[in-house]
Parts: C-alpha cells; structure tokens; sequence
C-alpha cells in the first residue's frame, strides 16, 4: 500500500480512507433501509397488502445474494476501489430513481438493481481491511465500519422519515441518491492503492471449492446467516412494527428506530475497540472474539423474546437490549472472515459467507410479511427471530475453529513464514 495516500494500520487518528469505507457502508444502510420507511405510505398510496410489502422488502436480496457470489470474484481479481466505486455509482443511480416509480413493478424492478450495486459493498470492504489491517486492530477497524453500517438506518429513520413525513417520499429518495454520488470524488482522492506486489511468482487464486471445504467456512456462514435474519428483520420491519404494533405516529415511530439503531452502532464500535484490547494484552483472538459472538446473539435473542411480550412502557428497553446483542455480534461477522481468509483470499471468502448469509435477507422479510398477515401481529415472527438468533451463538461457538489465517494450498513462497492453522 501506498503510504503516501493512507496506512490503514495507523488508526489514530482516524484515516480518511477508513472514514470513508465506514460513510459508504452508512449510505448502504441508508438506502435499503428507505423502503422500509415509507412503508407505511406506500401501503396507503400504493395499496400494497403485507405479503406484497414483504416481496418488496425482500427483493432487493434477491439480486444482491446472486451477485455478491460473483462480486467476491471480482474483488479479488480485478482493482478493489474501482470495483467499489462502480457498484456504488449503481445504487446510488437506483436509489434516485426509486423516487420515479409509480407502480409495484417499477419498485420491484428498481430494489432488484440496487441490489446488484450493494452487492460490491462488503467483499470489497473486507478485502481493503484485511490486506491493510493488523489482528490488534482489527476489531476496532470493523467496529468503526459496522458503526457506519449500524448508524445508516438511524439516519435513514430519523432523517428520512422526517423528511418524507415534510417533502413525501419521492423527493427523499431523489435526494438521497443524487447527493450520495458525491462520495465519489472523495474516494478518488483518499482511497488506499493497492499494495506493492512481491516480485516472486504467485499461485493461482484460492478457488471457491477450496473455501467451501473448510469446516470453519460453513460455521461463519451459518452465524452470518443468523446474524442477518435479526438484522434484515430489523432493518425491514422495525418501521412497521412500531407504526402497526405500538401505533405510534411517522415523526414517533422514526425517533425510536434511530434511538435503537444508534445504541446498535454504539455497541459495534464498543464491542470493537474492547475486543482489540482484550487482545493486545494476551487474550486468545478465538476466545475473546467468538465469545463476544456468542454473547451478543444471546442478548438479542433475550431481547426479542421481551419485546414479543412487552408492554407499551417496556417495549423500549426490550428494543435497546436487542441493539446492545445486535450491535456486539455485528462488529465481529467481518473480521472473523477476514482473519481466516487472509488478505489474498478475504473477498472471495466473504463474497461466498456474504452470499450464503444473505438468503436470511430473501427468507426473512418476506416470511415475516406473511406471519403478520397470518396472525395479525409480531408476536410469533418476534419468536421466530429470537430462535435463529441462539442458533448464531451456537454456530459462531461450535462450528467456528480457532481463529488463524488458514493455509490454503498451493502455499505461496512467501518471504516471511505466517502463523496460520490448517482446518
């Protein structure tokens, strides 16, 4: 890497690139989650039912899951910054024209293209972390982009529904993609080149079979999977939940979700920082990483089996609850894959566990729509995501080995010997 642009390892202070691989993941989170939003306008302007909102909300992981399993591809083979520019430029371009449609199909059409743009996001992000930073800084480096990651829909809720509840939606969604693209030139001027190339020969590209061998692949993927079903539900339904459910009116009901996604960030940059430290000062990175996976998956589910039952005065704090667990497994999902993978290896590698945890995006919001259709309230899709959720804090714990760069074969010749683990 070029240090005369930016050294990622030097997180104090914050580099513009790290600052700006966290702002691009908050204009993700801001524009998927937008439709959530107004969903309670689009239901009453479009006379959408809830089984059509939620194949509306699930759309867009419908082309993001069957791109990112390519996207982890590319990003290893071509140049990650211009990668992640494009696929940015994609989104925001839909995100603006979102605003234009005027029909279900249109929608429809629309998420399934921002889909395809977000689908760059992660494998990209992933790939400039992991080839720029150290174990002891890892946590805190995904906990700063999970902190972008988790402060999106807060901003999106808050600012968004404020403005669509003053402007209407359209406006917003024009707004919001055309201003987004000024990242852009931000990014041209700060991003990280791509670091200096030994000039000894390199091996073929670990394939995908070789990942998808490893025990500790399908164990990541599967507490990803989890992680996001929470996630996705969330991030999809907590607008409606809180509009249907606690009847609370558009400025209300935005002010509580931003309250529960800024607790969710606050946890991700905590978790983050702590997990470093823990570290630094001789902690194992299995114990003290997988343990806050695991922790934070049982608080969320402790938290959504509150809220199922809880009472106009309590709902709250069962909300915050579930955005301390959300938050703590939130900043660990990436830099797991990203230390197992290595640097040669951590966007192919998170393209696949991207690609495979992102089904629970296709599953989730639609399966939720047509529960609360069904039983007329939360109660059971609640329960539901509180059981996946304890399934993530097993997974992360049994089916996750010991947290070590693997060797892949063929091995490189390398000029230093790494530590790694073959699993």
């Amino acid at each position: 890497m070029s240090v005369a642009r930016t050294d990622l390892r030097k997180l104090r202070p914050l580099p513009p690139g790290l600052a700006l691989l966290a702002l691009i993941l908050l204009i993700n989170y801001v524009a998927r989650g937008n439709l959530s939003i107004t969903a309670p306008l689009l239901t009453s302007e479009l006379h959408l039912s809830p089984s059509r909102l939620g194949i509306l909300l699930s759309a867009f992981f419908w082309s993001y899951t069957a791109f990112v399993f390519f996207v982890g591809w590319l990003v290893d083979r071509f140049d990650v910054n211009v990668v992640l520019a494009s696929g940015f430029f994609l989104w925001s371009v839909a995100t603006a024209a979102t605003g234009l449609a005027h029909g279900f199909v249109m929608l429809l059409a629309f998420r399934l293209l921002l889909g395809v743009g977000e689908s760059v996001a992660f494998p990209s992000v992933s790939k400039i972390l992991a080839r720029t930073v150290t174990e002891t800084h890892r946590g805190f480096a995904n906990g700063v982009t999970t902190f972008g990651m988790k402060l999106g829909p807060a901003i999106g809720s808050l600012g968004g529904g404020l403005l669509m509840a003053t402007y209407g939606w359209r406006a917003v969604f024009l707004g919001v993609g055309l201003i987004s693209l000024l990242w852009i030139p931000a990014w041209w001027k700060w991003m990280p080149h791509n670091p200096a190339t030994s000039t000894v020969t390199q091996p073929p590209f670990t394939g995908f079979i070789q990942i998808m061998l490893r025990r500790s692949f399908w164990g990541a993927s599967a507490g990803h999977f989890c992680g996001n079903y929470v996630l996705y539900f969330l991030v999809t339904w907590l607008p409606s939940y809180l509009h249907d459910e606690r009847q609370l009116s558009m400025r209300q009901m935005s002010k509580v979700a931003a309250a529960y996604y800024v607790a969710e960030a606050f946890s991700a940059l905590a978790t983050g920082w702590a997990t470093d430290a823990c570290v630094r000062r001789g902690g194992s990175p299995t114990m003290v990483r997988k343990s806050a996976m695991a922790i934070g998956h049982v608080i969320a589910a402790l938290g959504l089996i509150a809220c199922a039952f809880a009472g106009p005065h309590t709902y709250l704090f069962t909300l915050l609850t579930i955005a301390l667990g959300s938050g703590m497994f939130g900043s660990g999902i990436f830099a797991c894959a990203q230390i197992l993978a290595g640097s040669r290896t951590a966007g192919r590698w998170v393209g696949l566990q991207n690609g495979f945890a992102n089904f629970a995006g296709v599953i989730g919001p639609a399966l939720t729509g047509f529960v609360v259709e069904w039983t007329g309230r939360f109660t059971v899709a609640l329960a539901v995501t509180a059981f996946v959720s304890l399934l993530g804090a097993l997974s992360w714990t049994f089916f996750v080995g010991p947290l070590e760069e693997i060797c892949w074969e063929p091995e490189p010749v390398p000029l230093i010997v790494p530590a790694c683990a073959s699993r």
